[in-house]
């Protein structure tokens, strides 16, 4: 079954296969039964397909799922004016199509038994067992709400509840919307554009999720026809005008073939026409369409070796377009897709692009978790628990990451709308990224997520005391926004005080972090009691402990005159800016007044004084190299660090037991949580700045301790 079809309201099918004639099959099923020793010859073509996929599947359970399906709708009639059976034999057999097992078919013919006739759940239970009437029960919670604005949001979370217990009830529910949007030209025109717009913003977005692309592609096509019907009939021209045209791409697929043929690769090579929207996104990103536009070249082979082979061969017997490649098999998508993307330059320059996978690959891609079977059959229990990892994929491939935490998150959602809204805004991120912790974990976030959803995702609500990062081992500011494959480590204190700061919703973007970071905001209107937890526009506050503060900026700290330079007789003035002290390396330059100032040699004051055309004046300390004893050097220190209460008070105890005294102190307001400290600092020796700085770094919270590069400011 294609995934890309030219007509939107064909079912799917298998080539070759002949169309499906529902009314006819509603004719058969008006008839009665057959008899108990064979199949009913209305679901001849379910078992068909489900044979085609599971050749040793036991069929017995469809026949007594049908006799029971068949015998409660009948008498039932679809608005279309067909039985009502027809319905559940047309979602059963697109399952089928897909390869659904035998228990997910089973529960598709009963789906609607409970909730639209007398059948009830311990009936299903009693005949067909546990797990079949566990599937059953979550799809009939879903049924009664789908129409109805104002029941929306409630039923989706149910949906999504369900499907996180069991991601085959999600499966028929899809296949279920698919059947209904093919016959929805029965419905008001109103009603068709709100079950559409419905299908667009979730049930298309979670198909996606679940990698079932052949129903997405379907259902966005049966989408676009009523939401966007002058489109998709100018689209829908543009199709028929190339019917009767010569494919360029069959030149093209010929070349291929002898190319792979000619270097031993056994492959087979397909043109894939490409869906109606599909063509639209194209005609809108390029303007004209070219011939080649309208498919793509598929490329099937048996191994993830072979894959590589043929894009080697591709790109050496053929100009490669560079930009169009993208490995999806070393980093398969969040919905399981794995495949190689390029394109190729055939005859006379036309482009076409290539797909390449492996069959078990292509299987995946079509029909997403649905190709993966039963998890749960294993140990033959019901629902609800995790196969054993197989052949290196999760420990459950129908519960990705991204339906874990959005199970997590949903459960927090303090109503309904406030679930809508982020569940729509968390099913467009469109692409998933993997992050590792330093315990050897992992984290799966949607690209674009910061730190800040790094650490609700890790540590929930204990997040709210984190108060910085390490990403690859550097550290950085909870704003971070994470790459694919970094290491990220969480920094926490335990404050029970400690809360979020509205300026986190800014760099939230999983709705776990944002639901919970607004849920304490909520419930701490005046926010943390912490002395960190300032607005961003808040007074800068200042330490002054002395009266010759209001001097410091630029004055000469500490005894000129244990500098040397090469004008004899000049005023000799230490930077403010840098405050120099001995064993640094020093230059000086000559002011107004021809007094010499002395810098540091990295200060960047001397790279502007250089690009000035300044003359530097060659500058030395006046000792051998043992400072030790000389006193009153000033130095301005600026010490970074993660807010916490008492920080201030513990780095100025640091500093007073260096024997160092505080000229004057600025302590600018946090920022992310990280507050900047610039101290001002009178020396007694000079020599022990070094390990006044090491002291200031071992305060708890204190991550980096330095000398300024830049004036002090006033105190």
């Amino acid at each position: 079954m294609s995934a890309e079809a030219t007509d939107p309201g064909a079912p799917l099918r298998k080539r070759g296969r002949p169309r499906i004639d529902l009314r006819r099959l509603g004719r058969v099923a008006l008839l009665g039964t057959a008899s108990r020793d064979r199949l009913p010859d209305a679901i001849g073509h379910v078992a068909e397909a489900h044979r085609a996929h599971h050749p040793d599947a036991d069929l017995t359970i469809l026949r007594n799922a049908y006799v029971l399906a068949e015998s409660s709708h009948r008498g039932q009639m679809r608005k279309s004016g067909e039985p009502y059976i027809t319905h559940p034999l047309a979602v059963t057999l697109i399952l089928a199509e897909l390869g659904a097992e035998t228990t997910t078919l089973t529960a598709s013919l009963l789906h609607d038994t409970v909730e639209d006739t007398e059948v009830t759940l311990d009936q299903v239970r009693e005949e067909f067992g546990d797990e079949v009437c566990y599937l059953v029960d979550g799809v009939t919670k879903l049924e009664k709400v789908d129409y109805g604005a104002a029941a929306e949001p409630e039923t989706f979370r149910k949906m999504l509840v369900a499907t996180g217990n069991d991601v085959r009830v999600m499966s028929i529910k899809l296949a279920d919307r698919l059947h209904n949007m093919r016959t929805l030209g029965v419905m008001r025109p109103e009603k068709q554009a709100r079950i559409a717009k419905v299908t667009r913003d979730v049930l298309i977005p979670l198909a996606e999720r679940l990698g079932v692309q052949a129903l997405k592609t379907e259902l966005e096509d049966l989408v676009f026809a009523i939401l966007h019907p002058e489109e998709y009939e100018r689209t829908q021209a543009l199709i028929s005008a190339r019917g009767g045209a010569q494919d360029p791409l069959t030149e093209i697929a010929d070349s291929v073939r002898s190319t792979l043929r000619e270097a031993g690769i056994s492959a087979e090579v397909l043109i894939r026409p490409r869906h109606f929207v599909s063509v639209h996104r194209v005609r809108v990103k390029r303007g004209e369409m070219r011939g080649t536009d309208f498919g793509r070249l598929l490329v099937l082979v048996g191994e993830d070796a072979d894959c590589y082979a043929v894009l080697g061969e591709l790109h050496t017997c053929f100009t490669p377009v560079i930009s169009e490649f993208k490995d999806f098999i070393a980093a398969p998508k969040y919905n399981l897709y794995q495949s190689l993307h390029t394109a190729v330059v055939g005859p006379e320059g036309a482009v076409a692009e290539v797909l390449i996978r492996t069959h078990r690959m292509h299987k995946v891609a079509e029909a997403g978790v649905v190709a993966l079977g039963n998890p749960y059959a294993q140990d033959g229990s019901a629902a609800g628990h995790q196969a054993e990892p197989a052949d290196g994929e999760r420990a459950d491939p129908t519960r990705p990451g991204w339906l874990s935490r959005l199970l997590d998150w949903q459960e927090a959602a303090t109503d309904s709308d406030t679930f809508w809204a982020t569940l729509r805004a968390d099913l467009a991120q469109d692409r998933e990224i993997t992050v590792f912790r330093t315990d050897g974990g992992t984290l799966g976030l949607p690209a674009g997520a910061s730190c800040v959803d790094a650490a609700y995702a890790q540590h929930g609500e204990e997040a709210h005391g984190c108060i910085g990062a390490r990403v690859n081992g550097r550290l950085a500011t909870l704003s971070t926004v994470l790459k694919d494959g970094d290491t990220v480590q969480l920094l926490l204190v335990e404050d029970a005080s400690s809360g979020p700061s509205p300026e986190w919703l800014d760099h939230a973007r999983t709705p776990a972090a944002r639901i919970a970071i607004t849920t304490w905001l909520d419930a701490h209107p005046d926010g943390a009691q912490g002395p960190y937890r300032s607005r961003p526009d808040a007074p800068r506050p200042q330490v002054q402990p002395g009266d010759d503060a209001s001097n410091s900026r630029g004055r000469a700290g500490g005894r000129a005159s244990s500098v040397v330079v090469d004008t004899p007789g000049s005023p000799v003035r230490l930077a403010g800016c840098c405050t120099p002290v001995p064993p640094d390396g020093i230059i000086g330059f000559t002011v107004r007044g021809g007094a010499v100032t002395v810098h540091r040699e990295e200060c960047p004051a001397v790279a502007r004084m250089r690009e000035l055309g300044r003359a530097a004046v060659g500058a030395r300390w006046d000792d051998t190299g043992d400072w030790s004893g000389t006193a009153d050097y000033r130095v301005t220190l600026v010490a970074e660090s993660f807010g916490r209460p008492r920080l201030l008070a513990d780095l100025t105890e640091a500093i007073a037991t260096a024997d160092a005294a505080i000229v004057s102190a600025t302590v600018e307001p946090p920022s992310e949580q990280r507050v900047r400290h610039t101290y001002t600092l009178q020396l007694p020796d000079a020599a022990g700045l070094p390990g006044l700085m090491r002291a200031m770094r071992d305060v708890p919270g204190v991550y980096d301790v330095s000398r300024a590069q830049q004036p002090a400011a006033a105190g």
